[in-house]
């Protein structure tokens, strides 16, 4: 099975993972945790460890963090090398809508992590948009 696991400072993987749900209905191979305010990192790591636990070592791993070289994703990092999983996973920091959506809908299309990898990081990029609003002088409204 491959899962989609998403790992953040404060709420934004919940959150995230929330909203994925509404978008892709509520899934058994999509997880999230994070590291809350009051929390020791130490802490997120017993509660990533307990997240992952029936994980089983040949399953893949698509993991979606925050931030590069955080907490959540250091830590997240070192349990699935402690469980011997690294190989199986796919690592991506900077995670936004798309990426993720596009992340559990299209895992179980692509059998090569490599070329899911490439196809998740260009929905990431195409994501973020700059929107312009052009003023009309004749309109009021928007």
């Amino acid at each position: 099975m491959k899962y989609v696991i998403m790992v953040s400072h404060g709420e934004f993987a919940p959150g995230l993972h929330s909203a994925v749900r509404m978008m892709t209905g509520n899934r058994e191979d999509v997880l999230s945790t994070s590291l809350k305010e009051d929390m020791s990192a130490d802490q997120f790591a017993e509660n990533f460890k307990e997240l992952v636990k029936d994980i089983n070592a040949d399953d893949q791993i698509i993991l979606l963090a925050d931030i590069l070289s955080g907490s959540p994703f250091t830590n997240a990092l070192n349990v699935l090398s402690d469980k011997g999983m690294l190989d199986n996973t796919l690592i991506i920091a900077g995670m936004n809508m798309p990426l993720a959506i596009t992340a559990v809908l299209m895992k179980d299309n692509f059998d090569d992590l490599a070329a899911l990898k490439e196809v998740l990081l260009s929905e990431g990029r195409m994501g973020l948009t700059d929107f312009v609003v052009e003023a009309n002088d004749e309109d009021e409204d928007l």
